[in-house]
């Protein structure tokens, strides 16, 4: 970590929080050490309208609360709500705006978001403005009196830009009636904490880095403020998009691992991103982690670490590109990402297909784009794996 001596500091309590926190034995009758998955859909009540913090489990469940709980400690905040998916999450802060608001949203973002703004929320009178938000001003010069949400993703996918999240932050805040909003999946609650650096909500797709085994969909917003946690509860009740107990315990137990995995996978993802860098076959790579990212000196500010998310230009187009996806062996040709595996995308054809195709070149999410997950392999393979699949595509 020598290289990397300006980075922001890390919780130095966030393994022991990761641990324990919504963990206590005596919640349980039974004392349990690992949360029980409660099952039970609805609750005893001692009389109407009187029982014990439970009623029907779309409005609290026992396992729910431990995971919402522990993620909560993770990101600094008070409160946590968990969703069915993370675009269940995103269309719960749409319930919040009301006809004709107006929302500030980084131009490259998960094409899911984009799609969900774009042409859905767009049919119930909330205009969305997209954005470069990478110099803060672009974000300044988009608000209007009727915005009521500036969204970013930091880093975004795929194309791995950064948002200066407090100058963002100040900038919203000039603003009595407008949040900010940052989507943290890309670094988890590991590497980047959005709420210490002003942000107000917080979203997290739990299905890639926060659990980390590619075997739940899920979403959560973490928050400080009483009166906005107090609506975002009403309406993850009232819309019902809450995911299963044993879901729930799912990604609880892959959270007590997290601060494990993300190292690992910050020393595989700045490992390969060094090989890409000097390989003839690659014409660019980015990531965050390499002093050749045009904003590796925010990333060191704003971060406490880099994950294994990259994305790289090949030499070539199309053509190329799919040669290099059809030899690759132990990076396997999937969609997602923050996983134990490592995995290998298409942008353009892949997550981004909905992205309308003159936006996707505006962006810079080509043909010959390729974004990787990197996983918890050993970095030897992963780099051999990569060479192979790029001398039979280019050279």
């Amino acid at each position: 970590m020598s290289d990397f001596s300006d980075m922001r500091p890390r919780d130095p309590h966030f393994a022991t929080k990761a641990i324990h926190s919504g963990q206590d034995p005596d919640q349980w009758t039974s004392k349990a050490v690992t949360p029980l998955v409660c099952l039970s859909t609805t609750y005893k009540q001692e009389e109407p309208g009187r029982h014990a913090g439970y009623e029907y489990s779309r409005s609290g469940n026992p396992t729910r609360t431990c995971l919402e709980k522990c993620i909560a400690s993770l990101e600094n905040a008070k409160y946590c709500c968990c969703f069915a998916s993370g675009l269940a999450a995103t269309t719960c802060i749409s319930f919040l705006l009301k006809k004709d608001s107006h929302i500030v949203c980084s131009d490259d973002v998960y094409g899911g978001t984009n799609r969900l703004l774009r042409l859905v929320i767009s049919k119930y009178g909330i205009e969305t403005t997209f954005v470069d938000a990478s110099d803060p001003e672009n974000v300044r010069k988009a608000i209007k009196p009727e915005t009521k949400l500036v969204w970013i993703e930091t880093p975004t996918n795929p194309t791995m830009k950064l948002a200066d999240i407090q100058a963002i932050s100040n900038i919203v805040k000039e603003h009595s009636d407008v949040m900010l909003l940052v989507d943290n999946t890309f670094m988890s609650s590991y590497f980047q904490q959005p709420l210490s650096l002003g942000a107000d909500i917080v979203l997290h797709s739990l299905t890639k880095y926060m659990n980390g085994h590619s075997d739940v969909i899920m979403g959560a917003l973490c928050l400080n403020d009483p009166k906005l946690y107090e609506e975002i509860k009403f309406l993850q009740n009232a819309y019902g998009a809450v995911p299963a107990p044993f879901d729930c315990y799912l990604v609880n137990r892959g959270l007590k691992t997290l601060h494990v995995r993300m190292r690992e996978h910050m020393k595989n993802g700045l490992g390969v991103a060094k090989f890409l860098e000097q390989h003839p076959a690659v014409e660019k790579v980015i990531y965050p982690g390499l002093p050749s990212h045009p904003q590796h000196k925010l990333a060191l500010r704003q971060c406490s670490g880099f994950a294994g998310m990259i994305a790289f230009y090949i030499r070539g187009g199309l053509s190329e590109t799919m040669t290099f996806f059809q030899h690759l062996k132990v990076f396997t040709v999937a969609e997602s990402l923050g996983g134990y595996e490592s995995l290998a995308e298409h942008p353009a054809i892949m997550t981004h297909a909905s992205v309308p195709e003159d936006q996707r070149r505006t962006l810079g999410i080509s043909d010959n784009m390729v974004r990787l997950s990197v996983g918890l392999e050993e970095l030897n393979d992963l780099v051999a794996d990569l060479d192979q699949a790029l001398k039979k595509a280019v050279l």
